[in-house]
Parts: structure tokens; sequence; C-alpha cells
């Protein structure tokens, strides 16, 4: 089996990277919630004091704000805004790093013909 061969590789979406923020947010929230919930009574507390925002709006804006796959679109006109939404990267969380992207693997393999845009896709 080729490890290039298209079949063999799998597009994460927009939606999938956000889902796996917004629980890495979550899960920093309920740790919050949880040592105040021990360190105080839980019969004076009202939800209000417990539960704090923060923790998935910051991860939300790191991911948008700092992350390498997040860009600002190109909107010079209709056609950059399409080609800029087609582009794939095959860095990222879950992907290669740059230590690891050799000339082989950024190289053009037969199957991403007439599916991926060698001109638009970095690697």
């Amino acid at each position: 089996d080729d490890i290039d061969h298209l079949g063999n590789r799998r597009v994460r979406a927009v939606g999938e990277l956000l889902e796996n923020q917004y629980r890495i947010g979550l899960v920093r929230m309920e740790r919050a919630i949880k040592e105040r919930m021990s360190s105080q009574e839980v019969e004076n507390l009202m939800p209000h004091d417990l539960i704090n925002s923060k923790p998935v709006s910051a991860v939300v804006k790191e991911f948008f704000g700092s992350s390498q796959l997040s860009q600002f679109m190109d909107q010079t006109n209709p056609l950059s805004e399409v080609t800029h939404k087609r582009r794939l990267s095959a860095l990222g969380p879950g992907g290669l790093t740059r230590e690891r992207a050799g000339f082989e693997v950024r190289d053009v393999h037969p199957t991403h013909y007439g599916r991926v845009c060698p001109i638009e896709t970095p690697e």
C-alpha cells in the first residue's frame, strides 16, 4: 500500500478541528467548576458563580488567532475566494510537521490529479 495514495488519506474538515478545540475548552471549564465546587459550599453557590466560559472562548480564540491552519481569506475577487477555500494542508494538528515533510511527501502523487490542485496546495 502506498501511503501517499489519496485513498489512504483523510481530509479533516474545519468542523472536526473546532470540535476538538471545544472539547478541550469544555474539559478545562469542567475542571474549574469542580475545583470551585470542592473549595466552597455548594448550597451557597449560584450557577453563575460556578460557570466561567473563559476557558472555552480562550481555546477557540487561540485556534483562530495562532493556529498554522488559520488564514485570512483572500477576497480580491470571487475566483480567489473559491481557490482559497479549496486549499488543503498536510501540516497542522494530526498531520505532518515541517521537519517530517520531505520531498517525497510534498511531491504530487498520480491520485491527486483532478482532485487536489498542486498549485494551491502548499505541500
